[in-house]
C-alpha cells in the first residue's frame, strides 16, 4: 500500500495497559523573561484566530496560538524592547512593540482581501499539477539548506468522548538536516512530562508510537514521499480554488484528492503555494477513511482480538515560516478519532488523538550534528514511556510553550489538584 501504509503505521499502537500511578515532581530555576499572554482575534468579526504565528522580530524566537485563538510567548529580557510580528494566512501582517502589550491583551488582525483581477487570472499557472510539481522540485532553492538545530514544543493527548485520558508533553530539540538531502532528521529529548487518567481509558490504552517524528513526517517539502511520489503522484486529480494571501503575497490554492478508479485510502486536502516563489506556505490534508477495513490496516499495529478499531477521522496541518528568503518547518498538527468496538458490548467507545509540534527557536550549525544517542529519540518511540511525572506551569522555565486549550487546562488543574493531595 505504498509509502502512504509506512508513515500511517507510524502513528498509533493498541494496547492492553498495565495499572500504576506515578508522582514524579520537577524543579527548574528560572531566569528573566517577559510573559506575554493574549489572544488574535479577526478585526472584523471578533472570532478567534488559530494557528496564528508571533515571532519576535530579528530573532528565531517564537510561538503559534492554539484551537482557542490564545497564545504565550516568553520573551528573553535583551528582547523586551522589541517588536512581535503577528502573521496569519489570509490576513494582513501586523507588527506590536513589546513595550505595548500589557494586562489582558487582544491583537486584531486585518482580513487581506485577494484581488482577483484579470492579470491574477491570466498569471496563474494553467495546470495545477504541474505546479505542484515545481513547487516540490524547488526544495534545494527555496528551503533551507543548512544543518538547523529546532527547538520545539510538543503535546498530545488523548480524549475518550470528550473528556481528557491521557496528556504529554515534551521539550524536543530537531536535528534538522538540510532540505536538498535525503538524509533523515533527528529529535534529541530535552525535558518531558505526562499524566494518564487510566480509569478513562478502560483496558485499553491509545499510544501515538512516532511521537514528535509523527508530526516532523508532515513536512510534505522534505518528506513528499509520504504522499506525492513520481509513481503515484497520476493516482491524485489537481485544481485551483480560490487564491488568499500572506502578508500582502498572493498564495495560490490549490485542492487535491483521490482519482475516482483509485479504491485504497489516499489523502485529499488544500496546499497554498506562494504565487511570486512557488514555495508551499501551508498545507492542510486528510485520509480518506471510507473503507475501514483499508484503512484500520494503515494505522492498528497492535490491538486484543476481540476489539475492533477503524479510524473515522485522520486530518494533517503543516505550516512553514520564511526567515532571510528561506523557508522551513514551523508548525504541524495531527487529529486521529478511532472507534473502538469490544465484541459482545452494547456500546462502543470513540477516542481522539491528538499531536502537535511547533518550533519556537532555531539556529544554524556549522558543522555537523553531534550523535547524542542516549538522548535521542527513534521514530519508532512512545512518548509517554519515556515521560513520567507531571507537575507546575515553572516546569518549562523559559522555553516557548503552546498555552494549553481550555479543556487541556482545565485536565492540568485536576493533576495539580491531585498533586497536592498526595
Amino acid at each position: 500500500m505504498r509509502n502512504i501504509r509506512n508513515f500511517n503505521q507510524c502513528l498509533l499502537v493498541i494496547c492492553i495497559i498495565f495499572m500504576g500511578g506515578i508522582s514524579t515532581t520537577f524543579a527548574q530555576n528560572l531566569s528573566k523573561f517577559l510573559e506575554i499572554k493574549g489572544t488574535v482575534i479577526d478585526q472584523n468579526t471578533k472570532d478567534r484566530l488559530v494557528f496564528t504565528d508571533l515571532i519576535i522580530k530579528g530573532t528565531n524566537i517564537s510561538t503559534v496560538s492554539n484551537i482557542d485563538g490564545e497564545f504565550l510567548l516568553k520573551v528573553p529580557a535583551k528582547h523586551v524592547e522589541g517588536v512581535v510580528v503577528i502573521n496569519h494566512l489570509g490576513y494582513e501582517k501586523k507588527e506590536v512593540d513589546i513595550s505595548s502589550l500589557k494586562g489582558k491583551i487582544k491583537i486584531a488582525l486585518v482580513p487581506a482581501v485577494t484581488a482577483l483581477d484579470e492579470v491574477n487570472l491570466v498569471s496563474r499557472p494553467g495546470d495545477a499539477k504541474k505546479l505542484v510539481l515545481e513547487t516540490l522540485s524547488k526544495k534545494s532553492s527555496l528551503y533551507n539548506n543548512s544543518n538547523t538545530l529546532m527547538t520545539a514544543f510538543y503535546r498530545e493527548t488523548i480524549k475518550k468522548r470528550r473528556k481528557n485520558a491521557s496528556l504529554s508533553e515534551a521539550v524536543v530539540k530537531i536535528h534538522k538536516q538540510p532540505y536538498a538531502n535525503y538524509r533523515k532528521d533527528n529529535i534529541e529529548l530535552v525535558k518531558a512530562r505526562k499524566n494518564t487518567d487510566y480509569s478513562r481509558l478502560d483496558t485499553l490504552a491509545l499510544k501515538l508510537q512516532g511521537g514528535p517524528f509523527s508530526n516532523l513526517y508532515t513536512d510534505l517539502v522534505k518528506y513528499p514521499e509520504f504522499i506525492f511520489t513520481e509513481d503515484d503522484i497520476d493516482d491524485y486529480e489537481f485544481s485551483f480554488g480560490e487564491s488568499t494571501n500572506i502578508n500582502k503575497k498572493m498564495v495560490y490554492v490549490v485542492n487535491f484528492k483521490q482519482t475516482a478508479f483509485i479504491k485504497e485510502p489516499l489523502y485529499y486536502g488544500k496546499l497554498y503555494i506562494d504565487a511570486e516563489t512557488l514555495a508551499l506556505t501551508n498545507a492542510v490534508y486528510s485520509l480518506n477513511v471510507e473503507n475501514k477495513h483499508l484503512a484500520s490496516q494503515m494505522f492498528v499495529r497492535k490491538k486484543p482480538r476481540k476489539v475492533a478499531v477503524h479510524p473515522t477521522k485522520a486530518t494533517y496541518r503543516v505550516n512553514y515560516r520564511t526567515q532571510n528568503g528561506k523557508w522551513h518547518y514551523a508548525y504541524s498538527n495531527i487529529l486521529l478519532s478511532f472507534k473502538v468496538n469490544w465484541k459482545g458490548k452494547l456500546f462502543n467507545s470513540v477516542y481522539t488523538l491528538n499531536s502537535e509540534m511547533a518550533v519556537t527557536d532555531w539556529e544554524i550549525q556549522d558543522s555537523k550534528f553531534a550523535k547524542l544517542k542516549n538522548q535521542m529519540l527513534r521514530p519508532s518511540t512512545i512518548l509517554t514511556d519515556q515521560a513520567s511525572g507531571f507537575s507546575d506551569p515553572e516546569f518549562w522555565g523559559e522555553y516557548n510553550i503552546i498555552e494549553p486549550e481550555k479543556s487541556i487546562e482545565n485536565a492540568i488543574a485536576k493533576i495539580k489538584r491531585q498533586l497536592k493531595k498526595s
